[in-house]
C-alpha cells in the first residue's frame, strides 16, 4: 500500500507546503511563494491587484506565520494554523498549494476573514 495518501503524509505534506509559503515570504522571495499559490488564488490576486503575481503579493498586508500549532486534513483540504497566521491549503495533482492567506477567526457565519483568497 502507498503511504502517499495515508492521513499523516497529507498532514505532513500541506504543513510543509504552508511552511514553504511562509519561509518564503519572511525571505521577500515573493515569485518562490507565488508558486505555492492556487490557480484560483494567484489569478484572483493578480485581477483584483492589476499586477504580476509578486509584486501584487508584496503589496498585500499578509501576517507573518511562525511554528505550527495545529493542520487539519479533510480529503484534499487542509487548514494549517500557525503562530499569527491560518492558512488553507488544497491538494492538487502538483502537491499541496495555498488557496487562502492571511485569516483570521470570526465566528458566525463567515468562521475566518481572509486577506488573500481565491475566487
Amino acid at each position: 500500500m502507498c503511504a502517499c495518501g495515508a492521513p499523516q503524509a497529507r498532514r505532513d505534506g500541506a504543513t510543509r507546503a504552508g511552511r514553504a509559503f511562509e519561509e518564503a515570504l519572511a525571505a521577500d522571495a515573493y515569485g518562490a511563494a507565488c508558486a505555492l499559490l492556487a490557480p484560483e488564488s494567484r489569478e484572483q490576486l493578480e485581477e483584483d491587484e492589476k499586477q504580476p503575481c509578486a509584486r501584487a503579493l508584496a503589496s498585500q498586508d499578509l501576517p507573518r506565520g511562525e511554528g505550527t500549532s495545529s493542520v487539519d486534513v479533510h480529503g484534499r483540504q487542509a487548514l494549517l494554523r500557525l503562530e499569527g497566521e491560518t492558512l488553507f491549503l488544497s491538494q492538487f495533482d502538483g502537491g499541496w498549494r495555498v488557496t487562502a492567506a492571511g485569516c483570521v477567526p470570526e465566528g458566525g457565519d463567515e468562521p475566518y476573514r481572509c486577506v488573500l483568497k481565491g475566487a
